[in-house]
């Protein structure tokens, strides 16, 4: 499958301390299929607040500086709601290939929220290949995508 979203630009990526290893074994892996990414941290086991690597990365996806952004915490729910609050995100949580299919699909979802605590290494990857290369479908969910914004 192709990469759907623009290929020229890294991908962002954050986590707070429950998702740092999966974040570290997804930067390899992504850069080892030849895409450059741009890490957000945190940058070690220590426990921190989500908040403080999730509005970066979100920003970074918002602003277009990077593709698409992969967020990371236990639940994924803080991640999700901390990129939520952004009005050019659509940050979608996902525990399953169908979900990240779908978000894609129905949403136009610009980042995934992976459960590092709920999730093997291997889903997540799985998940974020689906998410990478699934087209927005528009058409009658274009009309929903375009009522979301408050703005």
């Amino acid at each position: 499958m192709a990469f759907v979203f623009d290929a020229s630009k890294p991908i962002a990526i954050g986590c707070d301390h429950a998702g740092f290893d999966y974040k570290n074994a997804l930067v390899l892996w992504l850069q080892g299929k030849g895409y450059q990414v741009k890490d957000f941290g945190t940058h070690s086991a220590d426990s921190v607040d989500y908040p403080d690597f999730a509005h970066p990365t979100a920003s970074s996806v918002e602003n277009g500086e990077t593709a698409f952004g992969i967020l990371l915490c236990g639940s994924a729910n803080g991640v999700a709601i901390t990129a939520n609050k952004h009005q050019g995100i659509r940050a979608g949580l996902c525990w399953q290939n169908d979900v990240a299919k779908l978000v894609r699909q129905h949403n136009n979802a610009n980042i995934i929220c992976i459960p590092a605590r709920f999730v093997s290494l291997a889903l997540a990857e799985q998940m974020i290949e689906v998410f990478m290369t699934t087209e927005f479908e528009g058409g009658r969910h274009a009309t929903r995508v375009g009522k979301i914004a408050c703005a």
